[in-house]
């Protein structure tokens, strides 16, 4: 098969100085932009699969303690027929759970050590349906939670900050007092510790106590659940369940999805993305734009051989495929190293950010401070297809405009001098 000259002529020029010193200087500017494409494309792949992955990771580890749906009653006081609401919601093909509970805020003390908590009566025999988290502590501790017992289930970074293991007593101070002769005095209920969880998600692990729903509404006054919690078969649809709930239960309640619980996070996450994309892609443009400078010193260097070439018959839309193609060249090569370079260190930063936190001695994901205490990532084809493209395009417009000078030189007037 014959290969067009055009081809052979573009890859020639994008490799000159490599066997000589003659075009040295050309060819360094040629792998500086090269070398920019393929960290710039590099960058972005890593940068947006972290980012995919802490999302992923934290929606993960949220919906292992959180469920998808929520119904409320009126006001955030009890259901007015939990029973009817809990066939109704059954009815949806979407939910494979449903479990009621109580939600409150309370104070957990010990000694001097008093902390806000959020309360969550569960039912022991329906809860695992709804949460990984649950299923997992089904035969352990939620099997302690007796009604009539008062025991509690604590997060295990709340009982490692107030000192409390299995067994030990706490005291769980309700938010509304009791009228006595001498005033208004807060409820108090001693309570034991029957076991802890670890949920990988500080906000939860640090500030979330759970107990029997049975205890929970007598200690907070209720005459039944304040809610239910639902599981959906795909937690994606999520809001569209919702909202064909809402619209389909009786009597007043409301429902809340988990895309909603955490709605600021999610778009906080997805506002970052979208910036540090665009940022990260003014990065690649900034490198494909220096193959401007580089085809333009080929093209000054190369005059004769152009007018030589045009003598011989090349039509100017040739010479300009010639300089497409040197440019275009490096484009793709910058481009395919940049996705070998991002997709190895994305596919592998479980193992790559160990090592520099063990070989620098810091921490990079203190877990006290961010939710997670690893660093993930998801490469996804959604952001690597597009990352390539924009990267092919930007080069590929660079080398426009210096093949379109090429196109244009005079052969008499760049033969004059030779």
């Amino acid at each position: 098969m014959r290969i067009p000259y055009e081809l052979l002529l573009g890859w020639r020029y994008t490799r000159a100085g490599r066997a000589t010193r003659r075009n040295g200087f050309i060819s360094f500017i040629s792998g500086v932009s090269m070398l920019g494409i393929a960290l710039g494309v590099a960058a972005l792949i890593i940068v947006l699969s972290v980012m995919n992955g802490f999302q992923k990771e934290v929606r993960d580890r949220m919906l292992g303690v959180v469920s998808h749906i929520e119904v409320y009653g009126p006001g955030g006081g009890v259901l007015a027929d939990p029973q009817r609401t809990l066939q109704e919601a059954t009815r949806h093909p979407q939910v494979v759970g449903a479990a009621p509970f109580v939600a409150a805020q309370a104070l957990i003390a010990r000694g001097e050590d008093m902390r806000g908590t959020l309360v969550r009566g569960i039912d022991p025999a329906l809860e695992p349906q709804i949460t990984e988290l649950a299923a997992q502590l089904r035969d352990t501790a939620l099997a302690r939670l007796v009604p009539g017992e008062f025991g509690v289930v604590l997060g295990a970074e709340l009982a490692r900050a107030m000192g409390v293991r299995e067994g030990d007593p706490v005291t769980l101070v309700a938010p509304s007092g009791q009228v006595t002769p001498a005033g208004i005095v807060p409820r108090l209920k001693q309570m034991t510790v029957v076991g802890t969880f670890d949920s990988g998600h500080f906000e939860y692990d640090s500030g979330l106590v759970m107990m029997h729903i049975e205890d929970a509404q007598r200690l907070f006054r209720l005459e039944g659940p304040t809610g239910l919690r639902l599981r959906l078969a795909d937690l994606h649809q999520a809001r569209e369940v919702a909202a064909e709930l809402s619209s389909s239960m009786s009597g007043a309640v409301l429902l809340r999805d988990w895309t909603r619980q955490n709605r600021t996070w999610f778009a906080a996450v997805q506002l970052e993305k979208r910036m540090m994309f665009i940022i990260l892609t003014l990065i690649v443009a900034v490198a494909a734009f220096n193959l401007v400078s580089t085809l333009v010193m080929t093209v000054t260097d190369k005059r004769a051989d152009i007018a030589i070439l045009r003598t011989l018959g090349a039509s100017p839309g040739s010479i300009m495929g010639i300089f497409v193609v040197q440019g275009a060249t490096v484009g793709v090569v910058g481009t395919l190293a940049g996705l070998l370079l991002g997709l190895g260190v994305a596919l592998n930063i479980d193992v790559i950010v160990p090592a520099l936190e063990n070989a620098l001695g810091a921490t990079f994901l203190p877990k006290d401070i961010y939710l997670i205490n690893r660093m993930p990532s998801e490469p996804l084809a959604a952001d690597i297809v597009p990352i390539a493209v924009i990267s092919l395009v930007l080069a590929f417009v660079a080398t426009l405009y210096p093949s379109w000078r090429a196109s244009r030189v005079n052969p008499a007037e760049a033969l004059r001098y030779e």
